[in-house]
């Protein structure tokens, strides 16, 4: 069997992984270089509870199904590619500030427990006077997202799967109800099923009749990185708290991530930098001695119901996976497990995610919300007005 998919981030490729070792013949397009969209732009938390919390839903328990399946996922990568993608499931702190209210959004599960300020201190040092208690989710993990799309790409050439850079995927063509080929500036692919994974972009090709094409709308997040003093050791957890995150990486720390409806400019702003740093250094006051190393931007890819788009589309042949919003990293195994079946066995989805639940809805006009706010409550909500 041959399949294209279309798109090479985390979740392409991890598709065409998949897949290819399934035993399909496998090309990957993409129009720039691998895991240079949001993939790359991301945090690289796997934050079942933080982002999600606990309420069983469809996307709570797939969520958790995801995060069951890193530690295989993220130890076959490393054995099968040499490449560290630096996994910690070392969990995460949520910390609530002097002035909030309390910690409601979350009914405690097995592995998470209150903490107070003096114990939360304990863990990270760096945590300043303004907090007043915490959870400590234990099964929270983290990755380096660039480095895991390194490792996919890898592995996904060892299996025998081929990847297309700076070949964008332009059209459709289709016979009859049946997608038949991609035309790209270069060629036209032919295949006997086609996988749509390009992420915020997933509404951009054309050729499809309305009703298939996938209602999703990019959400613009800056993220800035800051480098230690010298001697200055980066945080052990991922801490969420004052409506940012903090999460350490190779000896520095992220903090992200502003939410922004500003259709696909990826432009950097001194408001979002000056913001993101204020309230990391409310949450830990020595970072005011960190210096700024770098400053990105990246689209997520947030469909009209907030909940993924995973599945058979309306056009035979043709399937999706988008709309994984904030948690594309996490839900990136368990994406590659569905998806690949579904090709290959047309397994059953989750009736929450099928594509053809829209049929003809408009993108979104506002950002979606968080389940959350506050502690624990994700990235804040950026003033777009602002």
């Amino acid at each position: 069997m041959k399949v294209v998919v279309i798109g090479a981030g985390v979740a392409g490729l991890a598709i065409g992984w998949k897949l290819a070792i399934a035993g399909a013949k496998v090309v990957v397009l993409e129009r720039a270089q691998v895991g240079n969209g949001a993939t790359a732009a991301s945090g690289g938390m796997l934050a079942a509870a933080t982002e999600l919390g606990t309420t069983p839903t469809p996307e709570v328990a797939f969520a958790r199904k995801a995060n069951g399946l890193w530690p295989d996922f993220a130890a076959a990568l490393q054995a099968q590619t040499g490449v560290d993608i630096a996994y910690r499931a070392n969990g995460a702190l949520l910390l609530r500030m002097k002035g909030e209210n309390t910690i409601t959004h979350h009914a405690l599960s097995g592995d998470m427990r209150f903490l107070a300020a003096d114990e939360a201190r304990a863990m990270e040092p760096l945590l300043g006077d303004g907090i007043t208690d915490a959870i400590f989710a234990a099964s929270e993990a983290l990755v380096d997202s660039q480095a895991l799309c390194r490792a996919l790409a890898v592995a996904f050439v060892k299996a025998g799967g081929e990847v297309l850079s700076n070949e964008t995927a332009v059209r459709f063509e289709l016979n009859g109800n049946r997608v038949t080929g991609i035309t790209t500036p270069f060629t036209t692919h032919h295949a006997d099923a086609f996988v749509l994974a390009t992420g915020a972009w997933s509404a951009r090709i054309e050729g499809l009749p309305a009703e298939a094409v996938p209602p999703i709308t990019p959400v613009k997040g800056e993220i800035i990185v800051l480098a230690p003093p010298q001697g200055v050791s980066a945080p052990e957890h991922v801490v969420w708290g004052n409506g940012i995150y903090v999460v350490p990486r190779r000896g520095r720390v992220l903090v992200g991530a502003t939410m922004e409806l500003a259709g696909f400019d990826t432009s950097l702003t001194k408001a979002a930098e000056l913001w993101l740093r204020r309230q990391a250094e409310e949450v830990m006051p020595q970072l005011t001695q960190w210096r700024l190393a770098e400053h990105w931007a990246g689209l997520r890819p947030a469909s009209a119901d907030g909940l993924p788009v995973l599945g058979q589309t309306s056009v035979d042949g043709l399937f999706v996976a988008s709309g994984q919003y904030r948690n594309g990293i996490l839900f990136a195994p368990a994406v590659a497990e569905v998806l690949s079946r579904l090709v290959l066995e047309r397994i059953a989805v989750e009736p929450a995610f099928d594509p053809r639940r829209f049929s003809g809805v408009k993108p979104i006009l506002s950002v979606p919300e968080t389940p959350h706010k506050g502690v624990g409550g994700g990235a804040g909500v950026w003033p777009t007005a602002s």
